[in-house]
């Protein structure tokens, strides 16, 4: 009986420090196999990359915490680069009116925020509102994003956008890289919120048993188009991080983006079914998924076998996340 008692706790400890112990041996057999995986300015550079894929994840995290999903994050991280890059450098004209606009570095930023947090708020009123799955409805904006993405950019990139844009992607505070100020700022206020406020509860509840916290009186629709529009604001802000380390708005930029994101929530031991999940172990899966991507570079892997190993990974994650929900019934 003790021996029983004794085996489970050891399975209840690796289960809570799994991917911790995942990413130790990722780093050790990477620093094995190359040399230059363990210098600083490798590892600042993974810490620069891995930026914008947090904003992402955190903001993934909070919808699949709700049992949904959101496919659109890649299209919608475009298009809000795209309007900011292009506000930036060219205004806005209205014809009608005779009028022209133009936009300071931080207006043209809060418009990019803004476009990305009504475009998640629209997801989310679909899906409450029209009873849509969220599969469905933010696979439709991954679309419909990417296609104004192209119709505002016609297809070409909008470069050329100044030193001080530039300052968000490339620059450095206290010896680190200024992205990873800023996604070190959304984990923490992520995590407040999670742990410390009524969204946060609420959130939980809802994806534990959406009926049993209908019946207890949340608003279910109001907070899941809340969470929606969080992480269309935070892959907005995504945008404007890659946007202004490349200097330039790519109408192709953030694909696949959605599978990155949704790899690291998984990884991070956020349960698919929602109600199960913390901040810090989407965090944790982001820096196992871009320490990943860092070493495969490195090994030189061809892209289109990273692509295969990132899926396995994926689909071994889910696995994992499926087995240990049947366990734990």
């Amino acid at each position: 009986m003790f021996n029983k008692i004794l085996a489970h706790q050891y399975k209840d400890i690796l289960f809570k420090f799994q991917s911790l112990l995942a990413l130790v041996i990722l780093c050790f057999a990477l620093g094995m196999m190359t040399d230059i995986f363990f210098t600083s300015a490798n590892l600042l550079n993974v810490m620069r990359q891995i930026s914008v894929n947090i904003c992402i994840s955190v903001g993934m995290t909070l919808v699949i915490l709700t049992g949904g999903i959101d496919l659109s994050v890649g299209s919608i991280l475009a298009l809000s680069g795209a309007i900011a890059a292009g506000l930036l450098k060219f205004g806005l004209e209205i014809s009608f009116f005779d009028t022209f606009i133009g936009f300071t570095l931080i207006g043209a930023i809060l418009a990019g925020v803004l476009t990305g947090t009504s475009l998640g708020a629209f997801n989310g009123l679909v899906i409450t509102r029209f009873k849509v799955p969220p599969f469905v409805a933010t696979l439709a904006m991954l679309t419909i994003a990417r296609g104004f993405t192209m119709l505002y950019t016609k297809g070409y990139p909008i470069s050329g956008l100044g030193p001080k844009f530039s300052y968000f992607g490339t620059g450095w505070f206290l010896a680190i890289p200024v992205p990873v100020w800023i996604s070190l700022i959304v984990v923490l206020i992520a995590i407040v919120i999670t742990k410390k406020t009524r969204l946060g509860r609420y959130i939980y509840a809802i994806g534990g048993n959406e009926s049993a916290a209908s019946l207890s009186g949340i608003n279910i629709k109001k907070i899941k188009i809340t969470v929606y529009a969080i992480a269309g604001g935070l892959a907005a802000l995504g945008g404007i991080i890659v946007t202004s380390r490349l200097d330039s708005a790519q109408p192709n930029a953030g694909s696949s983006y959605e599978l990155d994101a949704i790899a690291a929530v998984v990884i991070g031991g956020t349960s698919l079914s929602g109600g199960k999940g913390t901040i810090g172990g989407t965090v944790l899966g982001a820096i196992i998924i871009g320490v990943l991507n860092n070493g495969l570079v490195l090994l030189n892997v061809s892209p289109f076998w990273q692509q295969v190993i990132k899926g396995i990974v994926i689909l071994l994650a889910v696995i994992i996340d499926k087995s240990n929900s049947k366990t734990n019934e």
